[in-house]
């Protein structure tokens, strides 16, 4: 039997950009585009009546902004995973995202393959963060554990983190097992003072966590 696709609801203000992520998402066997919104107020509309699976969601919408978009469907509590299509990261603007229940941040000019990834991460109940521009961003310190002592290992995984690697893939890369990943994870979560993979990734970013 096959597996149901994942439903994907695109939600951006420029005609073009959503025509041209339909068709990347046509290419995939396992996505359904299930609607398009060119503007938040009909993105709350839709992702309330079809309740999709993903939510593609540009920040800068018009009618009502991306963020409070998030905001509704989080106090709505839709079972739907939301990933921001934006041209910039801004710090602030993601740890807000982040709060607001945003599993995933995508620049818009990232590699297709790269959101298609990300996709399907989320759906897996990974956090994304991810693109060239954010890497580089990071890349641009000396690799580092910073003043959090961090280990050399801890160093290794925040940077397969910040990837987007699975738990399964650092485990694989590292040539350790899968619970001693999460036992690490643990203790990065805790000398960093976050609670998620997304806050991980996002503070590596900043801080320029991570060996490259």
């Amino acid at each position: 039997m096959e597996p149901n696709p994942i439903r994907i609801l695109i939600a951006d203000d420029h005609a073009i950009f959503r025509d041209g992520l339909r068709r990347l998402l046509a290419t995939q066997e396992d996505f359904q585009v299930v609607a398009e919104a060119s503007d938040g107020k009909e993105a709350i509309a839709l992702a309330t009546d079809l309740k999709p699976d993903v939510l593609l969601l540009d920040l800068a919408m018009p009618r009502v902004p991306g963020m409070e978009v998030l905001r509704e469907l989080a106090r709505q509590e839709l079972p739907l995973r939301t990933i921001l299509l934006t041209a910039a990261i801004q710090p602030f603007a993601v740890t807000t995202a982040l709060q607001l229940g945003a599993r995933g941040i995508v620049l818009k000019a990232s590699p297709p393959e790269l959101l298609l990834k990300s996709i399907r991460s989320v759906c897996e109940g990974q956090f994304w963060v991810g693109s060239e521009p954010v890497s580089a961003w990071a890349r641009s310190g000396q690799p580092s554990g910073g003043g959090f002592g961090l280990t050399s290992r801890e160093v290794e995984i925040i940077a397969a983190i910040k990837e987007g690697n699975s738990n399964r893939e650092i485990a694989s890369k590292l040539a350790i097992s899968e619970e001693t990943v999460k036992r690490h994870l643990s203790n990065i979560y805790g000398k960093l003072g976050v609670s998620s993979r997304l806050e991980l990734a996002v503070l590596a970013s900043e801080q320029r966590l991570g060996a490259e």
